[in-house]
């Protein structure tokens, strides 16, 4: 840690520790790649590499273990009330057959074993069915927790993967880049004139533009990207193996789609004023942070916008009007 300037938290001494004893393989080849392309542990890629690997962030409410617990009690109590009755019953069974003797009525004896043999299928099917309702419970559970996952990876608004989602995909994908030596692009929308819609039509109309770009973001990608809303009237994609002349396509097909679509207010069936989007377009650099590459590609959204919006503009177009 001291030769590479990693402060000695305890956050980051948990990271460095699972490296140094192997806990992780994943994790090592993650740090291995990292000082290979020469990578600065600054804060923000300790923050990444321990929310990663040693302590990601829980996506369940707190419910939910609650919820298991009680399944579990109820079936342990269920099991060994079956337990003692199966004891109980062996030590019956045990009697029955010291009193198996030659001289012995042998009536008694099958109608006490018939009977306890009624006990035991009685039980066997009680026990049957409370598993089956506690295997039913527990894919409620399991069902429960999807959602919540969804839940907690989606934007509400919009649909599309919220912020929190969006930072975990990218960390990966610069692993993936930097492992397999593979492009990895990406491209930031903003909507032109946004505050425009809110202050002529409302905040519903505004939503619904919102709504309207995310839905063509959407169906624009690929299976393999993600599309995400970055914040308020932002939206960004993450395209892994797009090169950065592959992703300046992607993303003026996106800006052209946009322009083209119509949308009407739903209370009226007013035709409104058609919606156009900026987009800024960057590839990532071996070695550098996921701040480092969204940085880049802000500059060049922001040049879209002064150059007279509803265009993209990509990084190195951006580098040289600072040029």
């Amino acid at each position: 840690m001291a030769q590479y300037g990693v402060p000695p938290t305890p956050d980051n001494f948990s990271v460095w520790f699972y490296y140094v004893s192997g806990g992780s393989l994943t994790l090592k080849k993650t740090i291995d790649i990292l000082i290979a392309n020469k990578r600065k542990f600054d804060s923000a890629t300790n923050r990444d590499l321990y929310i990663t690997y040693v302590n990601p962030h829980s996506s369940t409410s707190g419910d939910f273990p609650e919820q298991l617990r009680s399944v579990i009690d109820s079936a342990k109590d269920f099991l060994a009330t079956a337990i003692s009755d199966n004891r109980t019953q062996m030590e019956t069974l045990d009697e029955v057959s010291a009193q198996c003797k030659p001289t012995t009525d042998p009536r008694p004896i099958i109608e006490m074993l018939v009977k306890e043999l009624s006990h035991a299928t009685t039980r066997s099917t009680a026990l049957e069915e409370n598993f089956l309702q506690t295997t039913k419970d527990l894919d409620q559970i399991k069902d429960s927790l999807k959602q919540a996952e969804e839940h907690s990876n989606t934007d509400a608004l919009t649909g599309l993967a919220n912020r929190r989602s969006l930072e975990a995909f990218l960390r990966a994908a610069q692993i993936t880049a930097m492992e397999a030596g593979t492009p990895l692009s990406i491209l930031m929308i903003d909507i032109d004139h946004f505050k425009k819609f809110n202050d002529s039509y409302g905040h519903q109309v505004g939503d619904q533009v919102l709504r309207l770009v995310s839905r063509v973001l959407l169906e624009s990608v690929r299976e393999c990207d993600l599309a995400a809303r970055y914040g308020g009237e932002e939206l960004m994609a993450i395209l892994p193996g797009a090169s950065l002349d592959a992703c300046a396509e992607a993303a003026e097909r996106l800006r052209r789609r946009i322009a083209e679509a119509r949308l009407t207010r739903r209370t009226t069936g007013e035709e409104i004023s058609s919606v156009t989007v900026s987009i800024g377009v960057a590839q990532f650099r071996m070695g550098e942070t996921a701040d480092g590459m969204i940085e880049r590609c802000d500059r060049a959204l922001y040049q879209a916008k002064r150059q007279g919006r509803n265009r993209t503009v990509r990084e190195s177009a951006e580098e040289e009007i600072a040029a």
